[in-house]
Protein backbone atom coordinates (compact mmCIF):
# COMPACT_ATOMS: atom_id res chain seq x y z
CA UNK A 1 0.00 0.00 0.00
CA UNK A 2 1.65 3.50 -1.10
CA UNK A 3 2.02 6.08 1.11
CA UNK A 4 1.36 9.92 0.15
CA UNK A 5 2.70 13.17 1.61
CA UNK A 6 1.60 16.93 0.67
CA UNK A 7 4.52 19.08 1.34
CA UNK A 8 4.40 23.45 0.85
CA UNK A 9 7.16 25.16 0.97
CA UNK A 10 5.89 28.90 1.62
CA UNK A 11 8.54 31.63 0.22
CA UNK A 12 8.28 35.34 0.71
CA UNK A 13 9.98 35.88 -3.33
CA UNK A 14 7.43 36.28 -6.04
CA UNK A 15 6.94 33.14 -8.20
CA UNK A 16 8.96 35.09 -11.19
CA UNK A 17 11.88 34.81 -8.72
CA UNK A 18 12.00 31.49 -7.57
CA UNK A 19 11.43 30.33 -10.97
CA UNK A 20 14.45 32.22 -12.12
CA UNK A 21 16.28 30.49 -9.55
CA UNK A 22 15.20 26.94 -10.40
CA UNK A 23 16.33 27.97 -14.49
CA UNK A 24 19.92 28.23 -13.60
CA UNK A 25 22.22 25.06 -13.50
CA UNK A 26 24.54 27.29 -10.86
CA UNK A 27 21.49 27.11 -8.58
CA UNK A 28 21.07 23.04 -8.77
CA UNK A 29 25.07 23.03 -8.73
CA UNK A 30 25.42 24.91 -5.23
CA UNK A 31 22.24 22.99 -3.93
CA UNK A 32 24.49 19.86 -4.64
CA UNK A 33 27.18 21.55 -2.92
CA UNK A 34 25.03 22.05 0.49
CA UNK A 35 24.40 18.17 0.13
CA UNK A 36 28.20 16.94 0.20
CA UNK A 37 27.91 17.67 3.89
CA UNK A 38 25.83 14.89 4.17
CA UNK A 39 25.76 12.49 1.02
CA UNK A 40 30.00 13.30 -0.32
CA UNK A 41 29.16 12.32 -3.72
CA UNK A 42 26.11 14.26 -5.07
CA UNK A 43 25.83 15.73 -8.21
CA UNK A 44 23.65 17.60 -11.09
CA UNK A 45 24.02 14.99 -13.48
CA UNK A 46 21.98 16.89 -16.52
CA UNK A 47 20.60 20.20 -16.69
CA UNK A 48 18.00 21.34 -19.54
CA UNK A 49 16.53 24.57 -19.97
CA UNK A 50 13.92 24.72 -22.84
CA UNK A 51 10.91 25.75 -24.62
CA UNK A 52 9.04 23.13 -22.54
CA UNK A 53 10.54 24.18 -19.50
CA UNK A 54 13.18 22.90 -17.05
CA UNK A 55 14.41 19.38 -16.62
CA UNK A 56 17.53 18.67 -13.84
CA UNK A 57 18.53 15.04 -12.64
CA UNK A 58 20.48 14.51 -9.01
CA UNK A 59 22.18 11.81 -8.19
CA UNK A 60 23.61 11.22 -4.54
CA UNK A 61 24.96 8.41 -3.09
CA UNK A 62 24.31 7.85 0.56
CA UNK A 63 26.75 4.95 1.86
CA UNK A 64 24.76 1.66 3.20
CA UNK A 65 26.40 2.56 6.97
CA UNK A 66 24.68 6.17 6.61
CA UNK A 67 21.07 3.96 6.70
CA UNK A 68 18.86 3.34 9.30
CA UNK A 69 19.43 -0.61 10.57
CA UNK A 70 16.04 -1.39 8.78
CA UNK A 71 17.23 0.10 5.70
CA UNK A 72 20.04 -1.59 5.99
CA UNK A 73 18.20 -5.04 5.60
CA UNK A 74 16.97 -4.04 2.21
CA UNK A 75 19.93 -2.46 0.87
CA UNK A 76 23.06 -4.95 0.59
CA UNK A 77 25.30 -1.40 -1.25
CA UNK A 78 25.51 1.81 -1.08
CA UNK A 79 22.50 3.60 -2.19
CA UNK A 80 22.49 5.42 -5.44
CA UNK A 81 19.53 8.07 -5.91
CA UNK A 82 18.77 9.52 -9.06
CA UNK A 83 16.07 12.44 -8.81
CA UNK A 84 14.81 14.16 -11.86
CA UNK A 85 12.38 17.12 -11.38
CA UNK A 86 10.85 19.30 -13.99
CA UNK A 87 9.06 22.43 -14.19
CA UNK A 88 7.15 23.27 -17.27
CA UNK A 89 7.12 27.23 -18.54
CA UNK A 90 5.28 30.19 -16.11
CA UNK A 91 2.58 30.73 -17.57
CA UNK A 92 0.56 34.56 -17.35
CA UNK A 93 -0.19 33.85 -13.96
CA UNK A 94 2.79 32.96 -12.82
CA UNK A 95 1.96 29.15 -12.30
CA UNK A 96 3.63 26.24 -13.17
CA UNK A 97 3.63 22.30 -12.64
CA UNK A 98 6.18 19.82 -12.87
CA UNK A 99 7.05 16.41 -11.89
CA UNK A 100 9.90 14.93 -9.72
CA UNK A 101 10.74 11.25 -8.98
CA UNK A 102 13.40 9.40 -7.20
CA UNK A 103 14.96 6.05 -8.15
CA UNK A 104 17.64 3.20 -6.50
CA UNK A 105 19.01 0.23 -8.76
CA UNK A 106 18.01 -2.45 -7.12
CA UNK A 107 16.23 -0.26 -4.76
CA UNK A 108 13.17 -1.23 -2.25
CA UNK A 109 10.29 0.85 -3.87
CA UNK A 110 9.23 3.93 -5.73
CA UNK A 111 8.67 7.75 -5.21
CA UNK A 112 7.01 9.85 -7.54
CA UNK A 113 5.16 13.29 -7.25
CA UNK A 114 3.58 16.25 -8.94
CA UNK A 115 4.92 19.85 -7.75
CA UNK A 116 3.25 23.56 -8.35
CA UNK A 117 4.92 26.73 -8.21
CA UNK A 118 2.13 29.38 -7.99
CA UNK A 119 2.08 33.19 -6.14
CA UNK A 120 0.59 33.62 -3.09
CA UNK A 121 -0.28 36.95 -1.24
CA UNK A 122 2.70 36.72 0.37
CA UNK A 123 5.16 35.59 -2.35
CA UNK A 124 4.87 31.90 -3.53
CA UNK A 125 4.54 28.69 -2.49
CA UNK A 126 5.76 25.25 -4.14
CA UNK A 127 3.25 22.43 -3.20
CA UNK A 128 4.74 18.97 -3.53
CA UNK A 129 2.23 15.98 -3.61
CA UNK A 130 4.32 12.53 -2.78
CA UNK A 131 3.31 8.88 -3.47
CA UNK A 132 6.10 6.16 -2.11
CA UNK A 133 5.82 2.68 -1.84
CA UNK A 134 7.91 -0.23 -1.00
CA UNK A 135 7.65 -3.82 -2.37
CA UNK A 136 8.65 -5.70 0.28
CA UNK A 137 6.32 -7.27 2.72
CA UNK A 138 6.89 -7.00 6.57
CA UNK A 139 8.77 -3.93 6.47
CA UNK A 140 6.82 -1.58 3.80
CA UNK A 141 5.57 0.22 6.20
CA UNK A 142 8.38 1.13 8.23
CA UNK A 143 10.28 1.82 5.17
CA UNK A 144 7.89 4.09 3.60
CA UNK A 145 6.99 5.93 6.84
CA UNK A 146 11.04 6.49 6.96
CA UNK A 147 11.38 7.82 3.31
CA UNK A 148 8.49 10.46 4.10
CA UNK A 149 9.88 11.58 7.21
CA UNK A 150 12.89 11.90 5.16
CA UNK A 151 11.50 13.42 2.40
CA UNK A 152 9.94 15.73 4.83
CA UNK A 153 13.37 17.01 6.22
CA UNK A 154 14.87 17.26 2.61
CA UNK A 155 12.03 19.52 1.37
CA UNK A 156 12.34 22.11 3.86
CA UNK A 157 15.79 21.85 3.57
CA UNK A 158 15.45 22.57 0.18
CA UNK A 159 13.25 25.46 0.61
CA UNK A 160 15.49 27.18 3.06
CA UNK A 161 18.76 27.04 0.60
CA UNK A 162 16.33 28.52 -2.42
CA UNK A 163 15.15 31.11 -0.14
CA UNK A 164 18.46 32.20 0.69
CA UNK A 165 19.87 31.27 -2.67
CA UNK A 166 16.95 33.80 -4.17
CA UNK A 167 17.77 36.34 -2.03
CA UNK A 168 21.58 36.41 -2.14
CA UNK A 169 21.55 35.92 -5.77
CA UNK A 170 18.32 37.05 -7.99
CA UNK A 171 18.38 41.07 -8.15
Amino acid sequence: MARRLSYSARYKHPAEKVYQALSQQNYWEALMEGFRELTPISSVEEFAKSDEGIRVVLQQTITRDMLPPVAQTVMLKDMLITRTETYGLLDAQSRTTGSYSASIPAGPGSLTGEQELFPTETGCTIRKTTEVKVYIPFVNAKLEQLMLVNLVDLFRGEAEFTSTWVQDNIA
